[in-house]
């Protein structure tokens, strides 16, 4: 329960959120480093745009004690409360912030998010920096809610892919899964996924799977087709999981049949979601989406200032 500390500082807490699915090895945990990146990730952000210091916040008085109310304009998925709070935490430990929703939720227009009360001047440092976060998680885990709707009630799972925002990995792959969607690999370190130009250092398909198992046992090994030629030739292969890559409509189809459920097959390419039911309809496992990290649109907050007098 938060409560009212003096001078109208408002004291909460805010735990790191249990995952919101069970995933397959295909889609790796989250990373058991996510404290750590938020703390790198802000601090980097900090550095960013502070630089030798805040010369506008620096004409408030140091004693200064302000509060914010900070509100939603749009229908969103809210996302980012974590690092929100980290920024305001690394600037002044004294600033204290109420959540009145959690990471995940659906918001409104005009719906009052949560409120902001500690010394002014580091408040309004930080402002921009923790909208920054906010807004663009908000909007990755808004999007992830879209694509995830869409295939409700099927087998299929929307993953994210690689294309995120630089810097913001984690932080974006985080965001996809309050929105309902899943995290594919969370880089090149903990998933195989052999591709074209894979195939042609290592002489053949066969020859690239194989020696991926040889050199990374115990994880899947994923090949990326572009043909259904190449499709009957990774299922030889003994691959785990087969990327359809830019297949139409009526060759995944076939690609299902022909692979009968021997290994996972997921689709990726240019979807859109406009397409997204129709695909999952086909009974593949997957669907990637590069645009789930790569397209996202920033969920338009405003932080309602006050100054509250003297600490």
């Amino acid at each position: 329960m938060d409560r009212i500390l003096e001078k109208g500082i408002i004291e909460t807490k805010n735990p790191l959120p249990k995952s919101r699915d069970s995933l397959t090895p295909l889609v790796p945990q989250m990373t058991n480093n996510l404290p750590n990146d938020i703390l790198e990730t802000v601090r980097r952000a900090l550095a960013e745009d502070i630089g030798g210091g805040d010369i506008t916040s620096a004409l408030l008085p140091t004693d200064s004690v302000g509060r914010a109310t900070l509100i939603c304009r749009e229908d969103a998925v809210l996302c980012g409360i974590l690092w929100f709070d980290e920024v305001f935490r690394q600037l002044d430990d004294r600033i204290k912030i109420a959540w009145e929703v959690a990471d995940g939720a659906d918001i409104g227009p005009n719906q009052q998010v949560c409120q902001i009360a500690g010394p002014a001047p580091a408040m309004l440092t930080g402002e921009r920096a923790a909208l920054n976060f906010l807004q663009t998680l908000s909007g990755t885990a808004t999007l992830a809610r879209k694509y995830a709707m869409e295939v409700r009630g099927t087998k299929t799972r929307v993953l994210d892919t690689r294309k995120t925002i630089p810097g913001l990995r984690t932080a974006q792959k985080y965001a996809v899964r309050q929105g309902g969607c899943h995290n594919h690999r969370l880089g090149l370190h903990d998933g195989v996924l052999i591709k074209e130009n894979h195939i042609l250092a290592a002489g053949s398909l066969s020859a690239a799977v194989q020696r991926a198992r040889e050199q990374n046992r115990g994880i899947p090994v994923e090949v990326e087709v572009e043909s259904l030629a190449e499709c009957r030739e990774a299922l030889a292969s003994g691959a785990d999981i087969i990327l359809l890559d830019n297949f139409e409509l009526v060759e995944i189809e076939e690609a299902t049949r022909i692979n009968a459920g021997r290994a996972k097959l997921e689709v990726s390419g240019g979807v859109e979601l406009t397409a997204l039911r129709r695909l999952a309809e086909t009974g593949v496992d997957y669907i990637s989406i590069g645009s789930l990290t790569k397209h996202v649109r920033a969920v338009d907050f405003s932080l309602r200032f006050e100054m509250q007098g003297a600490l």
